[in-house]
């Protein structure tokens, strides 16, 4: 859907993602998506990441649409791979502090390529906190792209705010976030490790991130008003920030096949139409849809465990695989200093047994995710609740599994399966950090169950899917002329150009 907000001057923006593969492609697509409503935009990112969406933006220049991407390289940092720049489940652990080496080497120069193209105002990831002293410098609003829910932002900010996990006697006992407009409980062993401790090296961060957020024009939602109305007008009122929810972006931007099966891939892909021509086999809502996004991977019990819940269920199953390791070999390698090697024997033998008996589609690493939630025959979808995900889900009116493992997914989880009743937990209870395996194994038992409730075709299974459809039809009508992201996006548009419009003014007046 091509649109047009009457713009009379085009507003020049600079976005700035981060180089996490989903904060990348949010931020990217809501650069797309403000170029798609006649800003002039200008993407500031590495070579390796550019090659994940350079495509998309490509066709959106062919479309006519002013936007271009500027490559700055990324700093050789000692330690580090030349060309790694990208931070995913592959990406070793001990790199990360690697990784935040360079991005303070970059800073300097996004920061000075900001000064020379002069915007009217900049976009940025909300971990670029430094990028709000930018803004004030030049004296143009800064936007911050918040990732998340605007439920997982308000249960933050109550655990911050009330500390109720420091008054149970376990990491296992349930307590309430107190404030919030439901009744939420959650177990300590749940929360973040910077929340548990904030006052470790990422929690640090964590307090720069909030303070530049509140020091900022305003934040970026993906989500939509039909969905989280309630909790974004209790995270306005709690933080005293503006905020603009503009959800869902991803299919807002991504409206034809080609987008949507390109959409995060570096490069061209068989993988779409193998998978399509094994869905179209399948009947409408047989399918269950089994994904962890960019940043998880499981140890190989884990998976064995997945992997029986799926062939015992009986139900057709796509399963997107990133390949992990031997669990000694892992545990030896810690030590060693070495990267552990991959063990994909196991699941090998899987898929063969899956593929002759037609049940199940292994897809290893990268998937053409849209294309396959849009297909009739996916019924259920089993997420760890990324919020891209998470809203892919949404709009194509697809139940959810729900398998939080660590960011903010099991504050997420909460929304899904608590306040909006769209999903089913699988009874995951343990936080991890990013590319971590964890110590408890959920059983197969435990998955089966959850897949079977959504697939099963009872009464709870009908409720529950009555529910998400009608949040899909919410979602496919706020984006449209009239609808309330559609709306928020315009107001948002001629608010910037009023502040372009006083800024130059003042300018003038101070010359004459």
């Amino acid at each position: 859907m091509e649109s047009s907000i009457g713009i009379e001057t085009k507003l020049k923006a600079i976005f700035l993602p981060f180089i996490g593969k989903s904060h990348l492609l949010f931020v990217v697509d809501m650069a797309r998506l403000f170029a798609m409503h006649n800003v002039d935009v200008t993407i500031i990112t590495t070579p390796a990441n550019a090659t994940l969406f350079q495509t998309s933006i490509d066709r959106d220049s062919s479309r006519g649409r002013a936007i271009r991407t500027h490559l700055v390289n990324f700093p050789q940092i000692p330690g580090l791979p030349h060309g790694l720049e990208i931070i995913d489940a592959d990406t070793p652990q001990d790199s990360s502090k690697l990784f935040y080496q360079g991005l303070l080497l970059l800073q300097e120069n996004f920061q000075q390529i900001i000064r020379d193209m002069k915007p009217d105002f900049i976009v940025t990831d909300m971990f670029y906190p430094w990028s709000v002293d930018i803004a004030a410098e030049l004296g143009i609003p800064r936007l911050n792209c918040n990732g998340g829910s605007y439920f997982s932002h308000a249960a933050r900010n109550s655990t911050e705010q009330f500390a109720p996990h420091v008054n149970v006697s376990s990491d296992d006992e349930t307590f309430s976030l107190p404030g919030l407009p439901h009744k939420i409980e959650m177990t300590r062993s749940q929360l973040s490790d910077w929340v548990k401790e904030p006052n470790n090296e990422f929690g640090y961060w964590m307090k720069m991130i909030i303070d530049a957020d509140r020091k900022s024009y305003g934040s970026l939602f993906r989500s939509f008003y039909e969905l989280e109305g309630t909790y974004e007008e209790h995270y306005q009122r709690v933080t005293g920030t503006r905020s603009w929810s503009l959800g869902p972006v991803s299919l807002w931007v991504n409206q034809d096949d080609f987008d949507k099966a390109n959409r995060g891939c570096a490069k061209e892909k068989e993988e779409e139409n193998g998978v399509l021509k094994w869905l179209d086999s399948k009947e409408d809502n047989s399918v269950v849809y089994v994904s962890f996004g960019s940043m998880n991977k499981f140890s190989i019990s884990q998976q064995i465990e997945i992997a029986h819940a799926l062939e015992d269920s009986g139900h057709d199953f796509i399963w997107v695989v990133r390949k992990t390791t031997k669990e000694n070999e892992y545990l030896s390698c810690l030590g060693a200093g070495t990267v552990p090697v991959p063990d994909t024997s196991i699941l090998e033998e899987f898929e063969k047994r899956v593929k002759e008996s037609n049940k199940g589609y292994l897809i290893w690493g990268w998937a053409p995710q849209l294309v396959i939630l849009e297909h009739s025959a996916i019924g259920a979808v089993v997420t760890h609740c990324g919020w891209n995900t998470t809203l892919e889900s949404i709009y194509m009116g697809l139940p959810m599994v729900t398998w939080p493992l660590f960011a903010e997914q099991f504050y997420n989880e909460k929304l899904l399966v608590d306040v909006l009743k769209i999903g089913v937990p699988v009874g995951s209870k343990e936080w991890k950090n990013w590319n971590e395996y964890g110590d408890k194994v959920v059983k197969r038992e435990d998955i089966g169950k959850a897949i079977d409730l959504l697939m099963g075709g009872g009464e709870e299974c009908l409720e529950i899917r009555k529910r998400v459809n009608e949040l899909s039809d919410a979602a496919k009508k706020t984006i449209k002329v009239g609808g309330s992201s559609y709306t928020k996006l315009k107001e948002l548009l001629e608010e910037l150009k009023s502040f372009k419009h006083q800024k130059v003014n003042n300018k003038m007046e101070g010359e004459v």
